[in-house]
């Protein structure tokens, strides 16, 4: 692989912005192409971002041999075709969160990578975070003990026009995709694959979940009891309690920057980690890490772990009654 990883960002909306912006922070990144769905929009986006490369037809980046890597940042619903598109023009693939709308979906594209011998990883950025990174070491080193109870939620109230995305179940919308995701990850990440998983919420005319609260158990007792909402606002944080103390984890959860851990007799201990952009250079450089090292997926988020991610999430939505046109 070259010193210079060739990126290209497949859409133009507000996650493909703010990855544009944070890979100018890394030096062995470089963005040269842009696809979207008319000349125009790719125009508009490669002007502001000095791309050379820019095409009004998502196939045409996909089939570019300039571009090394692809950052998938279509609405949902499209995520799933157009991760295929690229896998299957031998490109590599970062492919933004919810990976796809169903496991059978996100079977196909790891499916894909594997035939077609091309890196794959969901591009859940939290798991870089420099906070989140430091909270698995206070993990693994038992700092909290055993955890025994996980809790996060968060609630917004987005724009009600009909035709944005979160309300279009043919967009992929929804709360549980859009930001439940984060929760779920968050508890994988903590305590594994739940044994059992309880979700009652509520849809909006749409036919997509709007507001909803979740518990995931698993064998050894662990709980996560998780809420996300549409329908009022609140900061999305997370608490992690354990045997010997507990750790919260400041909002918002899916880019924090300060983590405050309690152990009884001794107080709280408050570490910030700030940086610098978005958040979003850090998975970023997770792919070049990976691809130096010769890696077709990282370990940190691996594709076992999405798959199974997926069909929690898979679950949650069979519960809450929630489908997806071709489903």
């Amino acid at each position: 692989m070259a010193d210079v990883l060739r990126w290209g960002i497949l859409g133009t909306g507000r996650m493909a912005r703010a990855f544009a912006n944070d890979l100018k922070l890394l030096p062995d990144a470089r963005l040269v192409g842009v696809g979207s769905r008319s000349p125009e929009g790719a125009q508009r986006f490669g002007e502001e971002f000095s791309v050379p490369l820019r095409f009004g037809c998502y196939g045409e980046l996909a089939a570019t041999d300039q571009v090394d890597v692809v950052y998938v940042a279509t609405p949902p619903a499209l995520h799933c075709d157009h991760a295929l598109l690229c896998l299957q023009a031998g490109k590599h693939v970062l492919c933004e969160k919810p990976f796809a709308l169903s496991a059978t979906q996100a079977r196909s594209m790891i499916d894909a990578a594997g035939s077609h011998g091309v890196f794959l990883m969901e591009a859940m950025w939290t798991r870089f975070i420099p906070a989140v990174v430091h909270l698995r070491h206070l993990l693994a080193e038992r700092k909290i003990g055993a955890v025994q109870l996980l809790l996060a939620g968060g609630a917004f109230i987005p724009d009600h026009d009909p035709d944005f995305y979160l309300f279009r179940r043919d967009l992929g919308g929804g709360v549980l995709l859009d930001a439940g995701v984060y929760l779920v990850s968050m508890a994988s990440m903590v305590l594994g694959a739940p044994d059992q998983v309880a979700a009652l919420g509520a849809l909006g005319n749409g036919g997509v979940d709007e507001h909803e609260g979740m518990v995931l158990s698993h064998a050894a007792g662990p709980l996560a009891m998780l809420h996300v909402s549409l329908r009022t606002r609140a900061a999305p944080d997370l608490t992690l309690l354990g045997s010997k103390g507990k750790i919260h984890v400041a909002a918002p959860i899916f880019s924090p920057r300060r983590l405050t851990m309690t152990i009884p007799g001794e107080g709280e201990d408050v570490q910030d980690f700030p940086f610098e952009g978005s958040g979003y250079r850090f998975q970023a450089a997770e792919v070049a890490r990976c691809l130096h090292d010769g890696r077709l997926e990282s370990e940190v988020m691996s594709l076992a772990e999405t798959l199974q991610i997926m069909t929690t999430l898979d679950r949650i939505r069979a519960q809450l009654g929630v489908t997806y046109p071709g489903e």
